[in-house]
């Protein structure tokens, strides 16, 4: 599977979210890897989770939920869950006008107060996605209504070192979609100790593999492998994406 890399700015309001979409004709799936930043992918846990996802045979589009102007000016930034959440949504707005994309099932995988953005979203449009992964975060945050009508299947995977492993728990109770709890040994709750983040990453495309659609023939057809509107090298067109990517 030949992956090409296509850095994207995905319109919402007055604002562009930045991204990286990795795709190829014959992958199993989208992950959209949500992030509650507008700092730099790389060296970022969350590129390496998508690296992960990608070996797995998934596209992904890493995705920040916030600028890097509203990172800088405010620190509680990521704590405004309703609109990141209404952020992801206009990505999945985004996604389902690419017909690169056209077919694949979406998954969402996130951490942080992205695990919350995650649940609303899905409770919001939950027609357009097929599960959710939360690396443990804030899922308390998405709000009491969202947990407890979301039908999106979920898995929560928290560290065994994680200090607020029982506020998420509490949190997951009210869940009643399809869901289930990993706890990995030895894992804080920022996954920095050596194979945690790589083993949430196994986790999270296990899950997606499971409860994302397979593709149709019709949605593996092989493209020119150059997205609309990119140029050559694989950067997306910074005008606002009113035709298809």
């Amino acid at each position: 599977m030949k992956l090409r890399t296509t850095d994207i700015s995905i319109p919402f309001e007055h604002i562009w979210l930045s991204g990286e979409l990795v795709h190829a004709p014959d992958v199993d799936g989208l992950a959209v890897v949500l992030r509650p930043a507008g700092s730099p992918f790389a060296q970022s846990r969350d590129l390496r989770v998508a690296r992960e996802l990608q070996r797995a045979g998934f596209a992904t589009l890493l995705i920040n939920l916030l600028t890097a102007y509203e990172e800088a000016r405010d620190p509680d930034a990521r704590f405004n869950v309703p609109q990141m959440a209404n952020r992801v949504v206009a990505v999945l707005d985004w996604v389902g006008h690419q017909p690169p994309l056209a077919g694949l099932g979406v998954g969402l995988v996130s951490s942080d107060t992205a695990s919350g953005a995650a649940i609303r979203a899905g409770w919001k449009a939950g027609d357009r996605v097929s599960a959710i992964v939360c690396r443990a975060g804030r899922p308390d945050l998405a709000g009491l209504m969202p947990l407890n009508t979301l039908a999106v299947p979920l898995r929560m995977v928290v560290g065994s070192d994680d200090p607020q492993a029982g506020m998420i728990r509490q949190a997951c109770e009210h869940l009643r979609c399809p869901h289930d709890w990993h706890v990995l040994d030895g894992a804080s709750d920022e996954f920095r100790e050596p194979g945690a983040i790589e083993r949430f990453g196994e986790l999270a495309a296990a899950w997606l593999r499971e409860k994302l659609p397979v593709p149709g023939p019709a949605e593996q057809r092989i493209h020119d492998g150059t997205a609309a509107g990119s140029a050559p090298g694989g950067t997306a067109d910074q005008s606002p994406p009113a035709h298809p990517l």
